[in-house]
């Protein structure tokens, strides 16, 4: 009996001994686990560039941290990531702004019609827009970075060749852009991106706004015939990629340190990706004889004139939420004729 139980002891210890020399003369700890939940489908393009983003961060960590991401909303819809991530349910999000419209007041200015060409344009005046004015709409979370798509088109399966052409028809849309759409003359029907494929083939809707990606991305080239750029006066939707902040406070000095660079980088890349893919649905929509054209300039006018209320409400808006309106939308729209 006190064989064995002595040569229990020394296994034992020699398990311990093992199990404290493999942690720490090898320096192997269990890394920093981080959930990262967006709506966007697995295979697109910008699930692609987040799953790039989260091996950066375990790339420069050496592994200290691991980011796992959740696609096409299986963690949280679209609508639900900002306060999941708040509520600890996904550590990281990303975060549609107007998929939740008053929840982001102030920042309602990145989804307005002022004229956006470009999508690194976009996103680069969206963190100017953030750093300058921070948001107190933000505070619960930990900002990553912002970032935007192109500029939104009409997408018909009738032709638009003017101006008039626009009224009546039922267009697809969401949030601010069903202002947009009722504004044109159109008929806003409300409804989320990923459902505007069957709805378009079926006929339920006539239209549709979204970046010229959604014809690849998406396969709307497959199902619309007309591509029509709103000349002069294209909105952008804004996103934000956001962390808990509790999550983020347990992080390492050293580790955010490395987050903040590889965001500062990924906001341009961001940019690039979009409008790489709005080249890409373009090319795809023209490979199967789909036509884009742009308003005449006068039809232009025509579209600046009919969306300029939105800019105004916006304004009257924020002064009734004692928030400066006026100085986001100048700021914004000024930076972005800057940048473009």
């Amino acid at each position: 009996m006190r064989n064995w139980t002595l040569t229990a002891f020394v296994v034992c210890m020699f398990v311990v001994g093992l199990s404290c020399f493999s942690s720490s003369a090898f320096g192997q700890t269990k890394p920093i686990e981080i959930t990262y939940s967006t709506h966007m489908p697995a295979q697109h393009s910008m699930t692609v560039l987040s799953n790039e983003w989260a091996k950066e961060i375990e790339k420069r960590t050496n592994g200290k941290v691991k980011v796992t991401v959740f696609a096409g909303g299986t963690l949280l819809g679209a609508d639900k990531v900002y306060d999941g991530v708040v509520k600890g349910i996904a550590d990281v999000g990303w975060v549609v702004l107007g998929a939740t419209r008053g929840r982001f007041p102030l920042s309602e200015v990145l989804d307005l019609p002022i004229g956006y060409k470009t999508a690194v344009a976009a996103s680069k005046m969206s963190n100017e827009y953030y750093n300058k004015f921070k948001p107190k709409e933000f505070d619960e979370s930990q900002v990553m970075y912002l970032h935007a798509h192109g500029p939104i088109v009409l997408h018909s399966k009738k032709a638009v060749n003017k101006f008039e052409d626009i009224k009546g028809l039922k267009i697809r849309s969401i949030s601010l852009s069903a202002k947009i759409a009722a504004a044109l003359g159109g008929t806003p029907v409300g409804m989320p991106i990923n459902e505007a494929y069957d709805a378009l083939s079926r006929g339920v809707v006539d239209a549709s706004l979204a970046p010229f990606e959604a014809l690849q991305g998406f396969r709307w080239a497959e199902v619309t015939k007309f591509s029509i750029e709103l000349t002069g006066s294209a909105s952008s939707e804004g996103f934000a990629v956001i962390m808990n902040k509790r999550k983020w406070n347990v992080l390492p000095p050293d580790t955010q340190k490395i987050i903040v660079k590889i965001n500062e980088e990924w906001i341009e890349k961001q940019g690039k990706q979009w409008d790489a893919i709005d080249v890409a649905g373009k090319d795809f929509a023209l490979k199967l004889g789909n036509k884009i054209t742009a308003l005449s300039k006068e039809d232009g006018e025509k579209v600046a004139n009919a969306v300029r209320p939105l800019l105004s409400d916006y304004v009257q808006n924020m002064k009734k939420l004692n928030l400066p309106g006026d100085e986001a939308l100048k700021f914004c729209t000024d930076r972005l004729r800057e940048l473009q």
